[in-house]
């Protein structure tokens, strides 16, 4: 399959160099000193489940260079969601599908009137990893899976190919029949777990060890899962024991991706996160405190350093 990454960073970084190592003919989107360094050495991937160096790498930073594709892995930060969508028109032919793997619960919904219902799909992410330096991924613990699917749960031969593709890859990946659940039970635990992992400034391990705090963070779970019921959307009965399972098998040293934009002074994704959470909440008058919380505590830090 004829793939783009849009962009290069922890997400669509580590899932396309894998893709790429297959034989896919996959084309990455960055910009700067990242985009130098992959075309001078080629995109790193450092990981437990392998390392790799995808050289040379078909990188630019125009999506008019690149032409129509089949797939369009989209993984930018939140506040780029409507840039980066407008510069995926390019990529786009009659079938193209581009899969959301961001980290809220609304970026579909933002990318359709720029793209067109048909060319969006769902997509959710399971995986700690950053731009280490530029030109290389850094990957945290072995959890690398990715979900996606239609949004109206019809299937279509493009997510089977692609399924196809990731598996031949040794991608850990599921074509899902409904990504919209799927999507609020990632932001359940990931906007919890971003929002706790910055108010401490610590990974999960001390979170974990500590009951005040590893109750924190379940009690934030909990804030989301009563809001998605109040939408409408069932995460079952169970979800909040998966949750712990979740949370008692992640790497010590794991961090949230918006703990490492706070220490590196960077713009965070506090609005769309927990400030999401906190909004919907208020929409449908169901309490929030801890997410409300955790948005105004942080909000000075939201805009990064000046």
């Amino acid at each position: 399959m004829k793939i783009a990454v849009v962009a290069t960073g922890g997400v669509g970084g580590y899932f396309g160099a894998r893709l790429a190592a297959a034989g896919e003919d996959v084309h990455f989107v960055a910009r700067g000193r990242h985009l130098e360094a992959i075309r001078q050495h080629g995109l790193r991937v450092e990981s437990a489940n392998g390392d790799l160096r995808i050289r040379p790498a078909n990188a630019t930073d125009k999506a008019e260079d690149i032409g129509p594709v089949d797939i369009v892995i989209f993984a930018v930060k939140l506040w780029d969601t409507e840039a980066a969508g407008i510069l995926c028109k390019p990529l786009l032919g009659p079938d193209t599908a581009v899969i959301s793997f961001l980290n809220g619960v609304d970026s579909e919904d933002r990318l359709i009137p720029l793209l067109g219902g048909r060319h969006v799909m769902g997509g959710v992410a399971f995986i700690a990893s950053t731009i280490g330096e530029p030109g290389l991924i850094k990957h945290t613990g072995t959890i690398a899976r990715i979900s996606f699917g239609e949004l109206d749960g019809k299937p279509r031969a493009r997510g089977e190919r692609f399924l196809a593709a990731c598996r031949a890859a040794g991608i850990d990946a599921n074509l899902s029949n409904n990504i919209v659940r799927d999507l609020w039970g990632k932001f359940a635990l990931l906007a919890s777990f971003s929002g706790v992992t910055c108010l401490t400034r610590t990974p999960m391990g001390p979170i974990r060890a500590e009951p005040a705090t590893r109750e924190l963070l379940v009690d934030a779970v909990r804030e989301v899962i009563a809001v998605s019921s109040a939408r409408g959307i069932d995460l079952g009965a169970d979800f909040i024991e998966r949750q712990k399972v979740m949370m008692a098998n992640m790497p010590a040293e794991m961090k949230s991706s918006m703990l490492v934009d706070l220490e590196r002074g960077n713009r965070l994704e506090l609005n769309w996160l927990s400030g999401a959470v906190a909004r919907m909440g208020d929409k449908a008058k169901v309490p929030t405190p801890i997410h409300h919380f955790i948005h105004t505590a942080l909000k000075i830090y939201e805009m990064g350093k000046s």
